[in-house]
Parts: C-alpha cells; structure tokens; sequence
C-alpha cells in the first residue's frame, strides 16, 4: 500500500527528515575539498516513481546508498560522449559489474525492472547514451547494445557527427542517409530515441521519421532562456504530438533568465513546467531530469592545441553564481540533492498540480515511453 506525499513527509518529520534538513547534504557537498557529490538520505521512501532520465555516477560514488536518495531510475550517462565502440562497450558493461557488486542496484531493461525495483526498495541503473558516434558505420552495433543493455541513446552531442547535426554547430543539415537508417534501427531494437544536445533540424526529423515516441532527456524551454542547449515550442509540440516526454532539468545554467545574476530558484524551474502543461494542454508529455552527478565529477580536459569556437551557453552563470562544474550551486537552489525530490513535490502541488500529475512528471510519463518503446 502507497502512502500519500503528506503522510510521507509527516513520517519523515516524525523520524528527523525534516524538509530544510534535505539541504545538509548539498551542505557538506560544498565543504569537500574534493568537491564530491554526496545526497542526503531519506529514512523513508516517497510513494513515486522517480526517474530523472539524465544524470551521471563516478567511480567513488557511495553506491551503497543510491537507492536511499528518493530517485527509483537512475538515467546514467553510461560512458563520456564521442566514443568509439570499444571503449562505449566497456562503458556500458561496467555498469552491469556495479550492479553485480551491489544488490541494492539493478540495470533496468523492462518497465517491471523498473517497478520491480520501487517495491523491493532498489534503485535502477537505466543505461544511456549520450553520443551515437560509437555507432561508426555500423548498424549491428545498435542491437548488440540493446541486448547488452543500452536503453537510450542521442544521434549527436553538441557536434555534428556521421548521423546528424548537433546543437552547437554551426550547421543546420538534419539527418544524414546513415542517421535515418539509424533511427528506424533503434525503433526495431527498442532504445530509446533522445534529442537533447542535438541540433533543430535533426530532432524534428528524428521525431518525424521516427515510428515511436521520442524524448528530450535533458532540455528546458527556449522561450523563457534561451540557449542553443534549450529547445524552441516547435520541438515540444512535436515531442508531444508522438507521445514523447520533455525531461525538463534543473540544472542552473538551463534555468537562468538572461539579465539576472542570481541562482535560479526551484520556482524559476517550475516555471518550465508550467509552460509545456500549458502548450500542449496537459502534463502528458513532462518529464523531471536534474544532470547532477554522484561521487566526483572529472575535471574537464582542455586540448592545449584549441577547441572548436562553440557558443558558451554557460558565461552569465559562470560569472554571476558558480564557474565551478563540481558545486551543487551549478543546480537550480531547492533541488540541488537527490532528496529534495520531495520539495519538489510539494511545490508542484503547492502550484495547483494534482497529485496524479505528480506522479506522471516525476515518473509515469517515462514509464509510458519506456513500456511501448522497449521491446
């Protein structure tokens, strides 16, 4: 039997996890001089479905918590973006050796994986890709990987590739030959379609060609920030045209309106929310994703030859909140730790959502995605 939202956070008082008490993680996150990640743990489990559909795990994470922060899926960029196939290969397996070490973990490829996992008190590994030039010119590679357990996967990230154009070039070609095949092959197969960090062009022709629903795992509203990494009403009313989900994220940079200098706020965040509830006349098509990481997030590696000029869409919130890629800071304040899904739960009711549109954006709309694109 499920419990409410109040009677979970009234149980959660009783056993001292009191809603400003979420924040002491993000707290001693801060202090760390090695800048890693840690959450808070909930002494109970909320009653939804949790999945934030873009995130990533580093090597020293505290696995042996993961299932105690309040997410039930885990949307784990499973290996680092423009790989080639062996290395994307290792990548993926190793998530299957992390949740072989910890029974508390399962690498989810049903949506009963996933429900399985909410009612034994796991969380679930959901295995992403963030790139698809591992694909090279070769299309086996697709099923290989879905039947290694890769359960959604971009065409492009930021840079064009063989496949398509990504959000950050500077062309705006759509898909190549090689990517409409890559498309329908992912259908066949059963991964899932994302088109975050991919250019305009290409994700209206990947949701068009496309025979089943498509998602944004990680894309806020341009219309309220702009922002190459952002996505315009054209790409939402598509999205949600073909019963996809738009994972809107908190993660800062995404959330902060131009001209301000402050942090963004969860109700700054809301705000996306509320604009594709509005748009498209429900809140069928939203999903929640937060980018954040577990354990220590690398630092970048510069090539000291130069990098490609492409648009900074990240200086105002360098400048005016946090340059600092390992700080909670860089998440939206309200929901910078896994726990505070709650907070946002209660915002979301607080703001008129009822509680069965709580559900479905913290979860079941992803669920809905999963069970008929997966097969």
């Amino acid at each position: 039997m499920t419990t409410s939202r109040r009677d979970f956070l009234r149980s959660a008082a009783l056993a001292g996890v009191s809603v400003p008490a979420l924040t002491k993680a993000a707290d001693a996150q801060e202090a760390c001089p090695s800048g890693k990640a840690v959450h808070t743990v909930l002494e109970r489990d909320h009653p939804y479905v949790y999945i934030d559909s873009c995130m990533q795990m580093w090597p020293d994470a505290d696995f042996h918590l993961a299932h105690r922060h309040g997410v039930t899926v885990y949307g784990v960029t499973a290996w680092l973006p423009h790989a080639d196939a062996a290395t994307a290969l290792k990548g993926l397996m190793y998530w299957h050796g992390i949740a072989r070490e910890h029974e508390n973990l399962v690498v989810v490829q049903t949506v009963e994986d996933i429900r399985r996992a909410k009612r034994e008190g796991k969380a679930g590994l959901l295995l992403a890709a963030q790139d698809g030039d591992w694909v090279g010119y070769e299309l086996h590679r697709l099923q290989a990987f879905r039947q290694a357990g890769l359960g959604m996967m971009l065409l492009a990230y930021n840079a064009t590739n063989q496949l398509c154009d990504g959000c950050l070039d500077r062309t705006e070609g759509g898909l190549s030959r090689l990517g409409r095949r890559v498309v329908e092959e992912c259908n066949r197969v059963g991964i899932v379609l994302d088109c975050s960090h991919t250019g305009h062009r290409s994700t209206l022709e990947i949701m068009e060609r496309s025979g089943q629903p498509c998602v944004f795992s990680h894309s806020n509203v341009d219309a309220l920030v702009p922002s190459p990494r952002n996505i315009d009403d054209e790409q939402i009313r598509a999205c949600a045209s073909r019963g996809g989900v738009i994972g809107l994220v908190a993660w800062g940079p995404l959330v902060m309106k131009p001209g301000t200098t402050h942090r963004p706020t969860l109700d700054e965040f809301i705000e996306h929310i509320d604009h594709v509830a509005q748009l498209t006349g429900s809140t069928d098509h939203i999903g929640i994703s937060t980018d954040m990481s577990i354990g220590t997030y690398p630092e970048h590696v510069h090539d000291p030859w130069g990098a490609p000029a492409y648009p900074s869409f990240t200086a105002q919130y360098n400048e005016h909140v946090t340059a600092d890629i390992r700080s909670p800071m860089r998440n939206v304040e309200g929901y910078s730790d896994y726990a505070e899904i709650v907070n946002v739960a209660d915002r979301l009711s607080a703001r008129g959502y009822s509680e069965r549109d709580v559900h479905k954006i913290l979860g079941e709309n992803f669920l809905r995605v999963f069970e008929e694109v997966w097969q």
